[in-house]
């Protein structure tokens, strides 16, 4: 389906919850957010039709996010719902890698074809303190088991401070070389100042050519990360609600103070 620009919206990026397992530093406040309430959460099957009446429009691919879709009970069922859907021709998730080793062999029998996982430091040290806390060994042991289950091609994300020649990105950089994973490099953004970036190795960033919607895990359509329209599936029709969201998608990005990267999916 095109928009007013004549993009073709064909990509849907599902946050399927708001928590999270980590508490990055670029992503979360130290001291937590204020966390949807369970009952404004699109149930597994709410997600499904939302996400079936999306790909009768023209969306052809999908990719779960969060928060950490992996802490979703259920994650597992909606893959093999979301794959079933016919014109679904690509269905990914990005994860951070935690959970990966328990889930990557199930993701890839009920349907999911490839993952990317977030990865800015090979430092055990460091990404304690990024992650406030994480185990980079559990991420390791994660991308392991997402290679023996095949979810090709296996992605890193690596985020960035200022360059992809920092320090940190240069030992993910070299790891993934030895490794035979892709990398994209994400540099930090500010939803609030409306400072974005097209990501490196990927296709995020570009105005001119985003063919992506987001679908948040209380259910607002949102047509650009960087702005403030939300149109959601519960005060409204699916249909109407998406058809909507896609009029008003903006030529491009501006600014967004009501929105949080752990709540849209980034």
């Amino acid at each position: 389906m095109l928009d007013r620009f004549k993009r073709d919206i064909t990509y849907l990026r599902v946050s399927v919850t708001d928590r999270c397992n980590l508490r990055c530093t670029y992503c979360m406040p130290a001291d937590g957010i204020e966390l949807m309430r369970h009952e404004d959460i699109l149930s597994l099957e709410d997600i499904y039709e939302t996400v079936k009446i999306a790909a009768s429009k023209g969306v052809t691919k999908v990719r779960l996010t969060g928060g950490e879709p992996l802490v979703r009970k259920g994650i597992t069922d909606l893959v093999r719902m979301i794959a079933s859907i016919p014109e679904i021709t690509d269905l990914a998730m990005t994860t951070n890698g935690i959970l990966l080793s328990e889930f990557a062999k199930p993701l890839k029998q009920a349907g999911l074809q490839r993952i990317n996982i977030s990865l800015d430091t090979m430092s055990p040290k460091r990404y304690a303190e990024i992650t406030r806390g994480g185990d980079i060994s559990k991420v390791f042991a994660g991308i392991e088991a997402a290679r023996v289950a095949e979810l090709f091609p296996i992605k890193i994300n690596c985020v960035v401070f200022k360059h992809r020649n920092e320090k940190d990105a240069l030992e993910v950089t070299e790891f993934c070389k030895n490794n035979n994973l892709e990398i994209r490099y994400i540099h930090q953004m500010d939803l609030a100042s409306g400072e974005f970036s097209i990501v490196e190795g990927g296709e995020g960033g570009n105005c001119k050519t985003c063919n992506r919607m987001r679908l948040t895990a209380d259910g607002n359509f949102k047509p650009c990360l960087f702005d403030e329209k939300a149109f959601n599936v519960k005060t409204t029709d699916i249909e109407t609600a998406f058809e909507t969201a896609i009029y008003e998608k903006p030529k491009a990005g501006s600014k967004n103070n009501s929105g949080k990267f752990y709540s849209i999916g980034g």
